[in-house]
Order: structure tokens, then sequence, then C-alpha cells
């Protein structure tokens, strides 16, 4: 994976991309979820509804940015966990890819 872009605005403002890559052909978006422990789940499980929207509108000013074919994206998440030892975990599509935006 070749990370093209950090912490990504679109012009509106509205939402982040953490992390955008290119892995062969697909484009991919990765938000990254840190805690300090994993006591009350993965910190996947603080990505609801609305943050997948700003993170599919925010994608897809990317890709109209980028002339990308809205069928070449993914969505992944990582996961930190700062316990003793720290885990990383990479969850790859997480979610799907929508196409009403």
């Amino acid at each position: 994976m070749v990370v093209v872009a950090r912490n990504w605005r679109p012009r509106s403002g509205a939402g982040e991309l953490d992390l955008v890559a290119w892995e062969g052909q697909t484009l991919v978006f990765v938000e990254v979820k840190t805690r300090a422990s994993d006591e009350f789940g993965t910190p996947d499980r603080a990505i609801g509804p609305e943050k997948r929207t700003h993170l599919w509108r925010a994608a897809r000013e990317y890709t109209r940015r980028a002339g990308v074919d809205w069928q070449r994206v993914r969505f992944d998440v990582v996961n930190v966990v700062l316990k003793e030892p720290p885990s990383v975990t990479l969850l790859r599509d997480v979610f799907p890819v929508r196409s009403e935006l």
C-alpha cells in the first residue's frame, strides 16, 4: 500500500480522510481509530452512520478531483489499542461504497 495523502480535508471542510493510499488499482481510504483500551469494544465501533456519511462525502470529492472511478474505491479501518503491548489491526473493506452520494 502506497500512502498518497494524510489528513486530507475537502474544500467544504466536512469530514477528513486520515489516510489515502493506492493498493494496486484500488484507491483505499483509511480511517484510523485509537483507544486507550478495548474494554468497551474495538475502536472501529465508534464509526457510526454519521461518520460514514462524512467519510463517503470526503472520499467522493477526493475521487472527483483525482479523476478516479468510484468503483475502484475501498474503505479500510486501522484499530489502534494503546494497551501493553499496543495492538494495531487493519480491517479491510469495512463498509460498502455508496453509489448515491
